[in-house]
């Protein structure tokens, strides 16, 4: 039976929640506006996070439905706290410290003594009360105080109770009692951070003072520091707390490179393999506890401690062996002790600690190549000498075109080590699979790996033959020849890389393209050293040079990759224009007579570019084809005819290549303006001053060929049909207005730049408004500049930089308005012919 109440009681129990509800949700908005106000940003000095108002809403860690609670008054932010109590334990620490040096005389020897304990106990004292009322920063701060006066305590002792001891002495056996000190009241006091690390501190000074005081041997004194830093390696890793750690981290770097230098610096300055025993005994022992702590340190640090073990080892090893080899052969030794290092790869290490001595093996490996290359770059670049004397005769052996500024006897090693890196990349690129197998438990080389150590054998290899013929002075013929082969060889590895690369997939085949790249970049530079070589004798010369052309054209047909193709085309084009300059310089012809003969290479480039056509390799050597012809231009700027002969064979030569229509939209314009310059130079050469009886022929028929094509084709541009034949004539007339103290040419030429400005500007035609235009503003610029002379010298010199400030306000105030400006005239002349 379902019990109904009345109506009226129905009424009010729907009232009553009808209330809650409204209750609930002013409760809900208010805490909703106060959450918008949390999110919103504040300023840099409020706090983040503010109290919602009191008496609305909902309240953090109050229960939903409660009352709300009055937040409680939070107390001073610790950081105004720390600086209150940093300030206070500066003023006492300065107060306690001129207390001592200032004060000190005017008390007797129990009142000083009595003093300074009282105080320092004090000091002690006090942070065991402040931690058990817990305020631990106020301990903290009387903490630091202690320690001063523990200083100051020790200072007082050696002036009053031992003045004569030793200083160093005395500072050895204070720091191991202080150290003792700090330890115990750390250990004691836990919660306190200073005690500790000052400990820590202050052991790293005994054994090494202790050494220095009893004028201990430096190899004694690596000791010291040796200790030191395995003790700092052990609290470092045991220790209690960050603080401890890192200042025993620092410690133990400090102490541990000083140790390293010690055995490094005494193993490198013995004079025998008995004296280099003890450093190298110094040095293992350090390798064997760099490797004890990364057995047990973190990964980072055990790769660390991995590197600093693999080095010390091989510093100690080759330090003793290096005392019983030639000097020349040092370099050597320390190479074999680092290459022992890859062995790593079969011991039961830890997978960072492996990595970190595989690190210290090719760092090893790295110095030995610093050392061994810059011969390396000496045979390559040492025949630049022979660019001033060319064709001054064969020299005595390869090492006298090198120059003598390279000491060949010390570097006899040299080829060894390159020799030898070399042939161990080889061998790891040749079986890499088996390489990869053996060295998984610590590295997991890819493909990229394999490629690199390809390249570098390659490189390496081909420095080492370099080397080797110049160290053992083999005669100039032999060296040219042997650069030449190598060059050879080179090209046929890019080649047959590029090859695989392109067909293979995988790893081999990435390993392959990287060898073919270092291959081809080998190739290039060695033909750039033999062939600066072959400058000292003439028959050389030609040999070397037609050699080139040959490998590199044929290099360039038998390779597939466009880029490898474009590059020995490239290098063939410069090789080819190269030999024709030698073929200049043995008809004894002068610079500017020489130029017409450098144009038969960019002659072939444009046949060649004739008959590629759209081949990605066409553009690359007309290019090196027009860097020729630019060349021969420079030749023949001292003569103005020859000038103006090659300028004009450039553009019937640039008109061939416009005759492509792939080249015709460059290619033309270089041609028309190549004329023009011939004529202009011409005409300069036979100190023409009236140019307008020679252009005006020129312009008008060329103004009526442009008259026809706009006829025929009205979309043509008014640059191609009028630019070439107005060009002809104003710009000459410009240069000679320039030049002409009469007033009648400057006349003459403005008013037709006038009219020629207002036909382009009447008919919308882009090329009659601009050229007239310029022409017009220069020749009135001409004509005024004297004027602006003499009113610029009767200004103050203030005004024209006033002035220009003033310009560039108004710009920037009204520069949207600029801009709008600027861009409806370039929409205005984009829409002309």
């Amino acid at each position: 039976m379902e019990h109904v109440p009345p109506p009226a009681e129905e009424l009010a129990l729907l009232d009553r929640e009808l209330a809650q509800l409204d209750a609930r949700r002013a409760q809900l908005l208010t805490r909703r506006a106060w959450l918008v106000s949390a999110l919103q940003p504040q300023a840099p000095n409020a706090a983040r996070w503010s109290t919602p108002p009191v008496g609305h809403g909902w309240a953090p860690g109050q229960p939903w439905g409660s009352a709300p609670r009055a937040a409680k008054p939070s107390g001073p932010p610790r950081s105004a706290q720390n600086v209150l109590l940093t300030l206070g334990g500066l003023l006492l620490t300065v107060a306690a410290v001129a207390f001592t040096l200032v004060s000190w005389g005017s008390m007797g020897i129990g009142g000083r003594s009595a003093v300074l304990a009282l105080v320092t106990l004090a000091a002690l004292a006090a942070p065991v009360v402040l931690l058990r009322r817990k305020l631990a920063a106020t301990a903290e701060a009387l903490a630091a105080l202690a320690l001063v006066l523990t200083l100051l305590d020790a200072y007082a002792v050696h002036a009053v109770a031992a003045p004569d001891a030793d200083g160093l002495t005395f500072t050895a056996v204070a720091s191991a009692v202080l150290a003792a000190l700090w330890t115990a009241y750390g250990l004691a006091l836990g919660k306190l951070h200073l005690p500790l690390p000052a400990a820590v501190f202050f052991v790293q000074w005994p054994l090494l003072l202790g050494a220095w005081a009893a004028g201990a041997p430096a190899i004694v004194v690596g000791w010291a520091l040796l200790a030191t830093a395995v003790l700092d390696g052990a609290i470092a890793l045991w220790g209690k707390g960050p603080g401890v750690r890192v200042t025993a981290g620092i410690g133990l770097a400090v102490m541990g490179s000083a140790a390293l230098l010690t055995g490094l610096g005494e193993s490198l300055t013995a004079d025998g393999p008995l004296g280099a025993v003890l450093p190298g005994a110094l040095l293992l022992t350090a390798a064997v506890a760099a490797l004890a702590g990364a057995w047990r340190a973190p990964n980072g640090y055990a790769q660390l401690g991995g590197v600093v073990a693999g080095l010390a080892a091989a510093a100690a090893v080759g330090g003793v062996l290096r005392a019983a080899a030639p000097g020349t052969w040092h370099v050597p030794v320390y190479l074999l002790c680092g290459l022992a290092l890859l062995s790593v790869v079969r011991a039961p290490l830890p997978r960072s600690a492996g990595r970190g001595v595989l690190a210290a093996a090719g760092a090893v490996v790295a110095g030995a190549l610093v050392w061994a290359l810059p011969p390396v770059a000496a045979v390559l670049l040492g025949p630049v000498e022979l660019v001033a004397e060319v064709w001054a005769g064969a020299p005595d052996g390869f090492r006298g075109a090198l120059g003598e500024s390279m000491r060949w006897s010390e570097s006899a090693a040299a080829p060894v080590v390159l020799a030898v890196v070399a042939g161990l990349l080889g061998a790891a690129y040749r079986w890499w699979p088996s390489l990869v197998r053996v060295a998984a438990p610590l590295v997991s080389p890819g493909a990229a790996a394999r490629g690199a150590a390809g390249a570098g054998a390659l490189a390496l290899g081909w420095g080492a033959l370099l080397l080797a013929a110049a160290t053992l002075g083999v005669p100039y013929p032999v060296a040219a020849a042997l650069e030449m082969v190598l060059v050879a060889g080179l090209l046929l590895v890019a080649e047959r890389g590029t090859g695989a690369s392109a067909d293979g997939t995988g790893s081999a085949a990435g390993g392959r393209s990287a060898v073919a790249v270092t291959a081809l970049v080998a190739a290039v530079g060695g033909a750039v050293s033999v062939g600066l070589l072959s400058l000292a004798a003439e028959a050389a010369t030609y040999a070397v040079f037609g050699a080139l052309v040959v490998l590199f054209a044929g290099a360039a047909l038998r390779t597939r990759a466009v880029v490898e193709q474009a590059v020995c085309a490239v290098a063939a084009v410069v090789w080819g224009t190269v030999l024709t300059g030698c073929a200049a310089r043995s008809l004894e012809l002068a610079p500017h007579e020489a130029a017409p003969l450098l144009l038969l290479v960019p002659a072939v480039t444009v046949l060649l570019g004739a008959r590629l056509r759209l081949h990605p390799v066409a553009l690359p050597v007309e290019l090196t084809g027009a860097l020729g012809a630019l060349v021969a231009v420079g030749l023949a700027v001292p003569d103005a005819p020859f000038l103006a002969l090659v300028l004009a064979l450039c553009g019937v030569l640039a008109a061939g290549a416009a005759v492509r229509p792939e080249r015709r939209p460059a290619a033309g314009y270089v041609a028309a303006v190549l004329f023009v310059a011939a004529t202009w130079v011409r005409l300069a050469a036979s100190e023409v001053s009236a140019p307008e009886a020679y252009t005006l022929p020129v312009t008008v028929p060329a103004l009526v060929v442009g008259v026809l094509r706009r006829r025929k084709d009205p979309e043509a541009s008014s640059w191609t049909a009028y630019g070439p034949g107005l060009a002809a004539t104003l710009l000459p007339s410009l240069a000679v207005a320039w030049t002409d103290p009469d007033w009648l040419r400057p006349l003459l030429l403005g008013v037709a730049a006038l009219v020629i400005t207002l036909l382009g500007a009447k008919y919308r035609l882009q090329g009659l408004l601009l050229l007239g235009g310029a022409v017009l503003a220069l020749d009135t610029l001409h004509e005024l500049a004297p004027y602006v002379v003499q009113v610029a010298g009767a200004l103050p010199r203030w005004l024209p930089p006033a002035l220009a400030g003033l310009l560039l306000l108004a710009v920037g105030a009204t520069y949207e308005q600029r801009l709008r400006d600027a861009r409806k005239l370039k929409d205005l002349l984009g829409r002309m012919r």
